[in-house]
């Protein structure tokens, strides 16, 4: 009859230690069923579940073996019924949750691993994604992320996720929850909203202030926001206000776009590992080509400003970029280059992008009002854009040797 051993080896790292430990588990006749281990500051952890069919002196084998190695070597025996119990939970879905934040205060363990245990799921792996803070212990570059692998079964994701958002507005920490899947690591397109995710403002308030009616566009902006108009009829009655509008203008603004903290970084590394990059705004098309021409995006849809005898005239061409057109063109561009949906990334921060969130494989909220955090299944709010490279799973170390 099998006998089933959890071994269990702790101790300063030092080479060799793997080695010696298999020929021990080998001279014993032991079949390996699991293994993990890790090294952090120096000591090594590792932990092995191995099988046997014959008697062996296991114990005395290993425990030779780690005085050798300076080792601490336990082994425990583990019964039939905690190995099939063992075996159903690593059958279980996995969820990955990411903690992101410039600083991640330690109090928070304690409250995710409340959180985590309120919903059933077991803490499989905690890692951390980004670099290391300085010896002076200034904040880390890139900000704070640690990635948490949990597993359970019959999990509420969307309560565990409503629980995760209070919880991080509470401490100042971004909580994102995904479910591990074959395309975690293989999306391959990333569709951005413009104005006020890849740019630090929104052109048509600039416009409206150098044209004299910003007032008047806010206004209507606000009547948009109570639900009064759609997105296409107050887009319209905006545009209108900024008729006669002098072409010049378009230029200046263009020049001076104050570009959104990380995107730089996220862009130079996107672009290097392949993916295909893309604009959808309900912004304009002479903004969005300025941001493709800086910063390399693939392809841009968004609204065409009609323009004559070098004056705005208040209209734009057909077909307005709204919230539908956005998740159809996101769509769209996925079956064109041959990409299942779950491939996809959107990122945006308003009302008019949660549709586009929706559809896309991983959808981002990036520092949105509280409605659209609380509808978006990702959100970022605390760190720059470039932490979208966190959400996908990159870790920072890796990024930069091979940048």
């Amino acid at each position: 009859m099998t006998r089933r051993v959890l071994i269990r080896a702790t101790g300063s790292a030092r080479p060799g230690q793997l080695a010696g430990l298999g020929r021990a588990l080998a001279r014993s006749g032991a079949r390996l069923l699991d293994i993990n281990q890790s090294v952090t500051f120096g000591i090594l952890s590792l932990e092995a579940l191995v099988g046997l069919d014959r008697e062996a002196d296991l114990e005395g084998a290993l425990s030779a073996a780690g005085d050798e190695l300076g080792l601490d070597v336990q082994a425990i025996q583990v019964s039939a019924e905690d190995y099939h119990r063992w075996s159903l939970q690593a059958g279980q879905p996995r969820l990955i949750m990411t903690l992101l934040a410039p600083h991640l205060p330690a109090g928070i363990l304690a409250e995710v691993g409340a959180l985590t245990a309120e919903h059933g799921l077991t803490v499989e792996l905690i890692h951390r994604l980004s670099g290391r803070e300085s010896l002076d212990g200034a904040m880390p570059q890139h900000g704070a992320c640690v990635e948490c692998w949990l597993r359970g079964d019959d999990v509420d994701i969307e309560a565990l996720r409503e629980k995760a958002l209070a919880l991080g507005a509470v401490h100042g920490i971004d909580i994102a929850l995904q479910e591990d899947s074959i395309w975690r690591r293989h999306r391959r397109l990333v569709c951005f909203d413009m104005d006020s995710t890849l740019i630090q403002t929104e052109v048509i308030d600039e416009l409206a202030r150098r044209h004299g009616v910003f007032d008047e566009v806010a206004e209507i902006t606000e009547r948009a926001m109570r639900g009064e108009l759609d997105f296409q009829q107050s887009f319209r009655e905006r545009m209108a206000k900024l008729r006669g509008l002098d072409e010049s203008v378009l230029a200046e603004i263009a020049e001076q776009l104050p570009l959104m903290d990380g995107v730089e970084r996220l862009m130079g590394h996107l672009k290097r590992l392949g993916y295909r990059t893309a604009i959808l705004s309900g912004g304009f098309t002479y903004f969005a080509e300025h941001l493709q021409q800086r910063l390399g995006f693939d392809e841009i849809h968004a609204n065409e400003l009609v323009i004559e005898n070098g004056k705005v005239t208040g209209e734009v061409r057909e077909p307005i970029v709204d919230a539908e057109r956005k998740a159809r063109l996101l769509h769209e561009i996925a079956e064109r280059e041959g990409l299942a949906m779950e491939q996809t990334i959107a990122v945006g921060d308003g009302a008019n992008d949660l549709k586009m969130l929706a559809a896309a494989g991983l959808g981002i909220a990036f520092r949105a009002k509280p409605l659209v955090r609380q509808q978006a299944r990702q959100s970022i709010s605390t760190l720059g854009l470039d932490a979208v490279l966190y959400l996908i799973g990159y870790r920072q170390v890796d990024l930069e040797e091979r940048g």
